[in-house]
């Protein structure tokens, strides 16, 4: 087989590649005309079907030619839409002098009678060119001709690669190209535009230009200035565009400049849709060689004086004068010309998402409140932008190449490997202490994905690589969590970009990450400039750390104890991993006065709690609340910057943060989601702690060779369902629980799961009947009296203590099972689970240290008890009904503080005195509700 040769993408895979779900394709079947048969014969003969096809961009639209076959049209629009980008879809890759001939002939289209009516960005400037008055009549300023037609771009790129580094040369070539055309006028090097020498026809001018010269009416847009000396503050202007006007002269006059033909355009910044541009001046040492040697117009650009580090930034080339950054041009879809305000809040959040934690933040719509978070939480408790979206958009706002994901899946083995840090971890990272890396967890078959992130310059040289040495069960999580350390790391340098190159990798080697110093600091030169904000951390891990001290009126307390928390104490508190949901507001507040700018709101906003996705006063004052309670607290002011990234009127905002201010946070605790138990049980075992308990079980199962099991309180049927994937000898397996709407999953389940068990030769399943029973395990019903085995896993702790007794003595002294498995939660070990503190306060007593210091691993428990209250219920229990009982448990060790994670006591039942029976019912009224049942011998009759 060939290899090494570069596969030829069709012109609907490049589409896709560049638009992906924003291509829509439309088919419709078009049907030719009726054709007569044959002669003599009145039979009209019906055409074969012809399609056509409709490919919708989100700039503009085209329609195929008719084609035969559907996927034929397909491709038909998907070459007219590649055309009319400037994308040669060929394999056959030109030369440069092949390119140089193909631009030439590119600029000839562009001033021909033709393209003067056609719907393309370009074309609307050439008519508006035709309204400018005097030596401007249809002058074009050739960078505009340079930012709105992309094949000239690709053209220039094959001609010379290095107008990718240097947007600048593609004025150049474009000007010298020009040059050789005896039908257009290149003005002289000062001024960089182009016009047609020969005019436009009457006729073709006046078809063009009815919409320009009847409908256009004045335009007034927002847009923003910004001063090429970093000591002057960025500052909103107001574009006004008359209606016979050029919207570019407007904006050349507001940079100082006499015409457009002296202003260089950008291409779009952000969205490829938008038509945010930065316009600037072309530098007075701008050196242009039109010469006929293509050769010598390889370096003929060059730009000298103080560069605009801000407006330099943005657009990812040097820029040495002030600058207008607005959104306003020609697009494909209309003759119009369309506009948009650009506040002063877009410049900022444009600003911010340059940034990891910054795209974060405006995806949650909490500039304010939220922080980039320090561990990824499943994709069901993760909030905003997931970490491979943010990073893809990191690398997309610095220009860099797309960032490469290589996933791994490893053969399953014995071996135990290390597992995701914590979040804990994740921050003594980012802080320099890289001493906890070898405190990682084991896990043991099933984590089997890995993955390492690339990012490349646009010249491909490789930035850096993160190499996670950790296995995940999920190939998402092994993508999402590798994504987030590069995120973690980047982000520490940008909170402090002066940060000394060994504290970098210090930081990079925690983080499994290697970077080329040379590489990085050439492509983020500018950041120290502009992300240190006068020396604050301004878009960093600890944006508001804030300093409560300085309070409204002069009043000077403790910033936690300063809390003004209102409301009763329902009970219901968070802790480490429960997802929160509150109502938070953020204001200006001039302080000694009344005056309030609301800045950011959010009526429901949900985080979950330890992952360090707040700013940290909110997590603290959070954990002081219950459920209801509403608090109040004030802090100092962040940076100027981060206040106006979130305020929507900037002119109310400038005019308090002249004066003396401070930030208040009003929240409210709407609720508290307890995290699952088998997601917190999962962060620490592997299997999971369900799966090892349903193990223990089954061990049981077989060394007793119990042909019939009833579980109380089933639930869903988690554990039934796990026992029909194990060979036993159970015949006859019983669910009891109260909750309708559990049972009915389960029995969906498991008559699907034991239909397909039918054959006892293929499944090696003995099960003869199985049932479902609706009734609450604390009656007795006597049907289930003398199972061999009855199990309980997970369910007393969702009672009333006195009920788990009063279950106990009924299993015990009525439905006497040979064997009872009990288990329940370990309250001692929750605090690893919740990685809380038990040890004990100064001159707290020590029984309200032990009982406040975790909180139960579900909100639904009503009790969890400890080894000595276990033991203690189980032995007396044993003791009054003739059972033997040994205790055991899953997850942790007994030999270990805490113990087990879950405790287990076994009861086995005494031997009976000789000549007596199981005790005989003495009520044959049936207690529990039939919800389910199935037969093996009925079902396969």
């Amino acid at each position: 087989m060939e290899t090494g040769k570069k596969q030829t993408l069709t012109p609907k895979a490049i589409i896709h590649q560049r638009f992906g779900n924003n291509a829509l394709y439309k088919v419709e079947e078009v049907q030719e005309p009726p054709q007569i048969g044959c002669p003599g014969l009145a039979i009209l003969q019906k055409g074969p079907c012809l399609y056509r096809c409709s490919l919708e961009l989100p700039d503009f639209s085209v329609v195929s030619d008719i084609c035969k076959k559907k996927k034929d049209a397909e491709q038909s629009a998907a070459k007219m839409a590649l055309d009319k980008l400037g994308i040669n879809p060929s394999n056959d890759n030109p030369t440069p002098e092949e390119a140089w001939e193909d631009l030439i002939s590119r600029i000839k289209y562009l001033f021909s009678n033709e393209f003067l009516s056609a719907l393309h960005p370009l074309s609307g400037h050439l008519r508006a060119a035709l309204l400018r008055g005097g030596d401007l009549h249809g002058s074009v300023p050739v960078s505009v001709i340079a930012a709105c037609d992309g094949k000239l771009s690709n053209l220039c790129k094959i001609i010379n690669p290095k107008v990718e580094s240097n947007p600048g040369l593609v004025i150049s070539y474009i000007l010298n190209a020009a040059s050789r055309l005896a039908e257009v006028f290149v003005s002289s090097e000062g001024q960089l535009s182009i016009q047609k020498q020969n005019p436009y026809p009457p006729e073709i001018i006046e078809s063009s230009m009815t919409l320009e010269l009847d409908a256009q009416e004045s335009i007034w847009t927002e847009a923003i200035h910004i001063p090429c000396s970093l000591e002057k503050a960025v500052e909103p202007v107001i574009l006004h565009v008359p209606s016979n006007g050029y919207y570019m002269d407007v904006i050349a006059e507001k940079l100082g400049l006499p015409d457009a033909n002296k202003l260089l355009v950008s291409r779009t910044i952000g969205k490829s849709s938008s038509e945010t541009r930065l316009y600037f001046a072309v530098p007075n040492s701008y050196q242009l060689d039109l010469s006929s040697d293509l050769r010598n117009a390889k370096e003929a650009v060059s730009f000298e004086g103080p560069i605009n580090a801000r407006a330099s930034y943005f657009l990812g080339q040097d820029v040495c004068s002030d600058a207008i950054l607005a959104c306003i041009g020609y697009r494909w879809n209309s003759k119009e010309l369309f506009h948009e305000d650009f506040t002063l809040q877009s410049y900022y959040r444009m600003l911010l998402i340059k940034i990891p934690s910054g795209i974060y933040k405006v995806s949650r719509e909490a500039v304010l409140a939220s922080e980039l978070p320090l561990a990824f939480t499943t994709r069901a408790n993760w909030r905003g932008s997931f970490p491979k979206e943010i990073l893809c958009a990191f690398c997309r706002q610095h220009r860099l190449s797309e960032p490469v994901f290589a996933s791994l899946e490893l053969p399953r083995s014995n071996k135990k490997v290390k597992v995701s840090e914590s979040a804990e971890q994740q921050t003594a990272y980012l802080n320099g202490d890289c001493t906890v890396a070898g405190d990682q967890k084991s896990v043991g078959l099933e984590s089997n994905f890995s993955c390492e992130v690339r990012i490349y310059s646009k010249c491909h040289s490789l930035i850096l690589e993160c190499s996670p040495n950790v296995l995940y069960k999920k190939q998402n999580d092994a993508i999402q969590n590798a994504s987030l350390k590069v995120l973690s790391w980047l982000d520490a340098y940008f909170k402090d970009p002066d940060t000394p190159l060994e504290k970098l990798n210090h930081l990079a080697n925690g983080l499994n990450i290697r970077f080329d110093p040379q590489y990085f600091f050439k492509e983020f030169v500018l950041c120290p400039s502009l992300h240190k904000f006068q020396g604050s951390e301004a878009l960093g891990g600890n944006l508001l750390e804030p300093n409560c001290k300085n309070m409204l009126n002069g009043i000077i307390e403790d910033e936690v104890s300063s809390t003004n928390i209102k409301g009763p104490d329902s009970g219901i508190c968070p802790y480490n991993g429960s997802l929160i949901c509150l109502v938070y507001s953020v204001s200006l507040v001039k302080k000694g006065e009344l005056m309030k700018e609301l800045i950011e709101s959010n009526e429901e906003f949900e985080f979950e709690m330890g992952n360090g996705v707040v700013i940290p006063l909110i997590e603290t004052i959070v954990t002081q609340m219950s459920v209801g309670q509403s608090a109040c607290f004030i802090t100092e002011l962040p940076p100027q910057e981060l206040i106006l990234a979130a305020a929507r009127d900037s002119a109310q905002v400038l005019s308090l943060l002249s004066s003396s201010c401070c930030l208040e946070f009003s929240i409210v605790l709407l609720r508290v989601t307890e995290p699952p138990e088998d997601r917190m049980e999962q962060a620490l075992f592997s299997p999971p702690l369900s799966k090892q308990r349903v193990e223990y079980a089954l061990h049981h199962i077989k060394e007793s060779c119990a042909t019939s099991l009833v579980d109380f309180g089933c639930g869903s049927g988690s554990l039934l369902e796990s026992l029909l994937d194990y060979p036993s000898s159970l015949e006859t397996i019983v669910g009891i629980d109260i909750s309708q709407k559990s049972l009915a999953r389960a029995a969906k389940v498991l008559h699907s799961k034991l239909s397909m068990k039918l054959n006892p030769d293929v499944s090696g399943s003995t099960i003869k009947s199985a049932a479902l029973y609706d009734g609450s395990i604390t009656v007795f019903d006597s049907r289930f009296c003398g199972f061999d085995i009855g199990t309980c896993l997970e369910v007393i702790e969702h009672m009333e203590e006195d009920e788990a007794s009063q279950f106990g003595d009924i299993v015990l002294s009525s439905f006497w099972p040979r064997i009872l498995i009990v288990s329940t939660p370990n309250y001692e070990y929750n605090v690893i689970l919740q990685r809380s503190n038990l040890s004990k306060q100064e001159d707290e007593p020590e029984e309200k240290t032990q009982s406040q210091s975790c909180k139960f691993r579900n909100l639904d428990h009503k009790f969890e008890w400890t080894r000595e209250q276990f033991n203690n219920w189980a032995s007396e229990l044993a003791t009054r009904h003739n059972y033997s009982v040994e205790f055991s448990g899953v997850g942790g060790s007994a030999d270990l503080e805490p113990g087990f994670a879950s405790q287990i006591a076994v009861f086995r039942r005494g031997f009976l005195p000789e000549g007596e029976d199981l005790p005989k019912n003495t009520d044959p009224a049936c207690q529990y509700k039939a919800i389910w049942e199935w037969n093996r011998l009925n079902t396969a009759l």
